[in-house]
């Protein structure tokens, strides 16, 4: 038994296909294979149910396999303790964060990061909420920023800034001069919403019910449309196409109106999202962690309220 062979039953077991795992894994097909096929044999059980489009794993593989995270966590956490008499702040950081906060946050956090610890490069990686918790539990993650809500993970968790949300509309819309609107008012516009799996969506539908009128043909939106990036969404707003909810410090100036585009801010109580840093509770270099929340704080993200607190 490997570690290896551990690493590839749990990406198995969290894709559901043999191809899709060994593309995380970084390996051919055949050989996540083999070496899944191996390792059941040498405990004498089987692991997964083959058959059809969707892999399925048995009752005794998800106890096992439970077993394995576990023993991949902790081999992350020895890798973690062989550190502790470095630098903490000494080499490179691998930092997660989701795309609706990404554009947005990085450019100047890595100025500020380069500025403040220039011996810690950041070596990022923007994705979707779940893949990198998922990352971040595999230990090829070191820290993740992304906002709440989120899956149960048992990690430590710091809040970095709490983000408002703002209604752009085109520039000769009739809400453009207004000072305000509200979730209510939604209702009766086509709205231009993120895909499924980007956790924006979800926080824009929690916070505005009347847009998830839109999953009911006929009951409250006139149409919806989905695209793949807040940008594309911002550049179909201004072709007329409709109104979206974007987070604010994708607006640099409230008042501008460049590009088509205006923007209207939320009536009380304003919509928003907590955005917080996310790492694995045996990561050691917690120096490294601070480092990176003092740098988001120093940040002058538009119309976001920065504070910190106690890990959880």
């Amino acid at each position: 038994m490997t570690l290896t062979e551990l690493k590839y039953i749990v990406a198995v077991a969290r894709a559901r296909h043999f191809g899709h795992a060994a593309e995380a894994c970084h390996v051919a097909q055949p050989t996540l294979s083999v070496a899944i096929k191996k390792l059941e044999d040498e405990l004498g059980v089987v692991l997964f149910e083959r058959g059809g489009a969707e892999i399925s794993v048995t009752p005794l593989g998800a106890q096992i396999i439970a077993q394995a995270e576990r023993v991949l966590e902790q081999t992350a956490a020895i890798k973690e303790l062989a550190k502790q008499n470095k630098d903490p702040m000494a080499g490179p950081l691998r930092l997660g964060v989701i795309y609706t906060i990404g554009p947005y946050l990085l450019p100047p956090l890595v100025k500020n990061i380069i500025e403040r610890v220039p011996q810690m490069p950041l070596i990022l990686q923007e994705n979707f909420t779940v893949r990198l918790l998922e990352l971040l539990r595999q230990g090829e993650l070191d820290a993740a920023i992304m906002a709440l809500p989120l899956p149960e993970h048992g990690m430590s968790m710091q809040t970095l800034y709490d983000e408002p949300f703002v209604v752009a509309v085109p520039e000769n819309h009739a809400w453009a001069k207004r000072k305000f609107v509200s979730a209510q008012d939604l209702k009766s516009e086509t709205m231009l919403l993120l895909g499924n799996g980007h956790c924006f969506r979800d926080q824009v539908l929690e916070v505005c019910p009347e847009m998830a009128r839109f999953s009911s043909p006929g009951n409250g939106m006139q149409r919806t449309f989905e695209g793949s990036s807040l940008e594309t969404i911002r550049h179909m707003v201004a072709s007329g196409i409709g109104l979206t909810v974007l987070p604010r410090a994708s607006v640099p100036d409230m008042q501008s109106r460049s590009n088509m585009l205006a923007f209207v801010p939320f009536e009380e109580p304003v919509p928003s999202r907590r955005v917080v840093i996310v790492w694995r509770k045996s990561f050691t270099r917690r120096a490294a962690i601070e480092a990176v929340c003092e740098a988001v704080a120093a940040c002058d993200l538009p119309g976001v309220e920065m504070f910190t607190q106690e890990a959880a």
